[in-house]
């Protein structure tokens, strides 16, 4: 079993003579109590070509101190990581290595750096006697991990202030500007095991390659690429531990992937991209089973619980709940399920194996705008085809389809707009702006498409067991005038898009 918690630190230099200044006079520290030295002994873990150091992720089998096991660190801000600790045991607890599946995919995690801590440790208190920080100084050796055993080291010296659980980040601004004051400077290095790899790497250390600014299409578009696998990557230890809105984010990605891969088709090439669009549509629908579970649960509750008690006829709330969680339960196993399959890591390799060695078509080395613009409002023209069909059909499960149809291709028009935008600047921005009002208005109508099939669901399921099916019905209608009230709203909200005056400011 794995617990978690947030890290959040500073890291600063220091050396064997550093003193400590009075942290009494940081407001808020009644007293500073001294808890003593702590030898730490941890060993990291990584793959041989270190892909979790690529990440910033760090993997650690460590003993001595308060919380000897493994620990996971994830990065979730400057100086703040997401903390996941196991028990200590021999081997790498599996639901740790879940968690690291996408990143190291195949390749197995083994001993890279062990580093040695003799950790002076400090606790900063409030006047009734409550953590507020931990400050450290620590004597540190780090030692390279190598087959025949003769890695070379590194010492050094560096102080540390962790924040207490649930405590106020700007307490540490407090604190820096006090340690400031005194001369102790921030450390460049983010981490141990950074400072570690860097200093104790074979031969010279290899300066890091800065990525070149975009210039031509082919730039832009690959540099939008590599953000979005990048976000699959990282979000998929977030799915597996169901934090707050990580399918949806996971979902996106995929979603945006794809529009690349088809709106951009002039700049790679589509007997590459045509099958990676295929798989990503086959992941985007097994993570859609969840998030269209979670969208459909928040609908229905809140459109409930927005009734007066006197129409709420039956064990409506219960039925409900009963509904979401089996339905969550089993949506939520499905897609974990899919992060484990070979087919899903095939995919990861086949992305890093595009930005590799991209498959770049001729229009790749022009100038930018042109050949952004273009593809922009070449989707652009296709939406407007789809909107134009769905306005001239009447009321009915036809409009429905069309109107859905329409909103998959606003989407997608909304997507190439925000990948050309670091291109084609603020006209993008305003382009991608008015393409998600009208996603909008056409998502709000297709959600009150699929609340009305669930509710009619939910009626028949109520009359079979003996319940009133009144709320449900009544929610029916409800939806459905949701749907009426967004169908009379498209032709505005679209009118407002179509202004011919942003398509002319996207082409400069």
């Amino acid at each position: 079993m794995a617990d978690s918690k947030l890290e959040v630190e500073r890291k600063y230099e220091a050396t064997s003579e550093t003193r400590l200044p009075d942290l009494t006079r940081v407001a808020g520290v009644s007293a500073v109590v001294h808890r003593g030295l702590r030898e730490l002994d941890a060993v990291y873990y990584d793959t041989e070509d270190l892909r979790l150091a690529a990440y910033s992720l760090t993997l650690r089998r460590r003993t001595g101190g308060d919380d000897a096991g493994w620990h996971l660190k994830i990065p979730v801000s400057a100086g703040v990581r997401d903390e996941i600790q196991a028990p200590l045991t021999d081997a790498l607890p599996p639901a740790l290595g879940e968690l690291l599946r996408s990143r190291v995919r195949d390749a197995p995690v083994v001993p890279v750096v062990r580093i040695l801590s003799a950790r002076d440790v400090h606790h900063l208190l409030d006047e009734d006697g409550a953590l507020l920080a931990e400050l450290s100084v620590d004597e540190v050796l780090a030692e390279r991990l190598t087959e025949d055993g003769h890695g070379t080291t590194s010492a050094w010296t560096e102080m540390e202030v962790e924040l207490a659980d649930d405590g106020d980040p700007a307490f540490l601004d407090t604190v820096e500007r006090r340690l400031r004051k005194a001369g102790v400077r921030p450390s460049d290095a983010p981490s141990k095991l950074a400072r570690a790899l860097a200093e104790t790497a074979p031969g010279k250390p290899r300066k890091t390659k800065k990525e070149p600014s975009p210039r031509t299409a082919g730039d832009h578009v690959l540099a939008y690429v590599r953000r979005q696998v990048t976000a699959l990557v990282e979000l998929d230890p977030a799915v597996r531990r169901d934090l707050p809105d990580s399918v949806h984010r996971m979902r996106v990605a995929t979603r945006r992937l794809r529009s690349a891969f088809r709106t951009y088709r002039k700049v790679l090439d589509r007997t590459v991209t045509d099958p990676l669009r295929d798989e990503l549509k086959w992941l985007a629908a097994e993570l859609g089973v969840d998030r269209d579970r979670e969208v459909l649960d928040a609908r229905l509750r809140a459109h409930a619980a927005a009734l007066p008690d006197t129409l709420l006829l039956g064990p409506v709330s219960a039925r409900l709940q009963l509904t979401s969680v089996a339905g969550r339960t089993a949506s939520r196993r499905r897609a974990v399920s899919v992060l484990d399959e070979g087919r899903y890591l095939a995919l990861l390799d086949s992305l890093d194996a595009l930005l590799a060695d991209p498959p770049l078509r001729p229009a790749a080395k022009r100038a930018p705008r042109d050949t952004l613009a273009r593809a922009v409002t070449d989707d652009y023209d296709r939406l407007a085809t789809r909107v134009g069909h769905a306005l001239d059909l009447p009321p009915g499960e036809e409009r429905d389809v069309a109107m859905h149809e329409a909103r998959k291709a606003a989407k997608r028009v909304r997507y190439a707009a925000e990948a050309a935008r670091p291109a084609l600047g603020k006209p993008a921005k305003r382009f991608a702006k008015r393409m998600k009002a009208v996603q909008s208005v056409l998502g709000d109508h297709q959600d009150s498409v699929v609340a009305r099939d669930a509710l009619r669901t939910l009626a028949v399921q109520a009359h079979g067991a003996g319940e009133s099916a009144f709320t449900w019905g009544l929610l029916y209608a409800r939806e459905e005038a949701v749907a009426d009230a967004r169908e009379r709203e498209l032709p505005e909200v679209w009118a407002r898009a179509a202004h011919p005056g942003l398509r002319a400011a996207l082409k400069g």
